[in-house]
């Protein structure tokens, strides 16, 4: 294909002004975008050094306090870390996991798609609402600890007695929460839902819903916190099993530093939990974390 001289400069020119209009667009774009980048790392940076220094705070406290001879019962940090090693490499908290873990993840499920139901529902349906909120907040203003010795009585020792109290303990947190990000829907978006004719079940797979997202996955955060508060209590105060048995036996061999370091594995793995939850949060929700 031939060009003539005219066609081939106008070419030239063309491609030497929109090379250039990227160039300068890039150039004051990229200050920005590069600034905004180094902000988040130097937070993201700044607050896990944060962490790091309050665990080590934390900890030197701790240590300090079992130096300082208080009770036999408050071992040190460092021998209670020994005693977690040792816990871990010998099998004892692999076993004990194993017969907690069935239970937990049985009253997990059941807390969330049930919690995360009932919230939806009484937060659109007013007559759900004045007959399940009542039960709701008694249920999470009782006194768990008292219920869970009457547990035992209608289900017996068994994994159920562990489920029911988990799935007490979690499933008001996860509804109240899924109930309150219903209820904290912009009035405005369901005036503009209206305005444009949208279907009941239109406005709310895609206007209640979506709105209330955030304080949903936040109650879910919150049930798997009374999870684990209610398999331990249950496994204390109903049969001493799973991870519950290695604290009760423990103590009563008076082995406090592996008593304390079962604790400190309940919490670790109860924190580890809480920030995958919050990193699939982030990842699900991106668009309210970087406005």
């Amino acid at each position: 294909m031939n060009l003539t001289v005219a066609e081939l400069t106008a070419t030239v020119l063309t491609i030497k002004g929109a090379t250039c209009l990227s160039v300068s667009h890039n150039v004051s774009h990229s200050p920005k975008v590069n600034g905004l980048v180094a902000a988040k790392v130097g937070i993201k940076s700044s607050l896990f050094l944060w962490r790091i220094v309050s665990f080590f705070i934390v900890f030197s406290i701790w240590e300090l306090a079992g130096r300082a001879d208080i009770s036999l019962a408050f071992p040190p940090f460092s021998e209670v870390t020994v005693a977690f090693v040792e816990m871990l490499l010998s099998g004892e908290f692999t076993a004990a996991y194993a017969d907690s873990l069935p239970p937990l993840l049985t009253g997990l499920c059941i807390t969330i798609i049930g919690g995360v139901i009932i919230g939806i529902s009484i937060g659109l349906v007013r007559s759900a609402e004045w007959f399940i909120m009542p039960l709701l907040i008694i249920f999470q203003t009782a006194p768990v600890s008292a219920l869970i010795p009457m547990l035992t009585y209608i289900y017996g020792i068994s994994d159920t007695a562990k489920v029911v109290a988990i799935v007490i303990l979690g499933m008001p947190l996860v509804a109240l929460n899924s109930y309150k990000g219903i209820q904290a829907t912009n009035p405005s978006l369901l005036e503009m839902s209206k305005s444009f004719l949208a279907s009941r079940s239109a406005t709310i797979v895609f206007v209640i819903l979506p709105s209330a997202k955030k304080m949903i996955f936040a109650g879910l955060r919150l049930g798997v916190s009374g999870a684990f508060i209610g398999i331990v209590l249950a496994e204390l105060l109903i049969t001493p099993t799973g991870i519950g048995d290695l604290i009760t036996y423990n103590r009563f061999i008076a082995r406090y530093d592996k008593m304390f370091a079962t604790i400190v594995s309940i919490l670790a793995v109860a924190g580890l939990t809480l920030s995958v939850m919050r990193f699939i949060e982030d990842w699900l929700f991106p668009s309210e974390k970087n406005e």
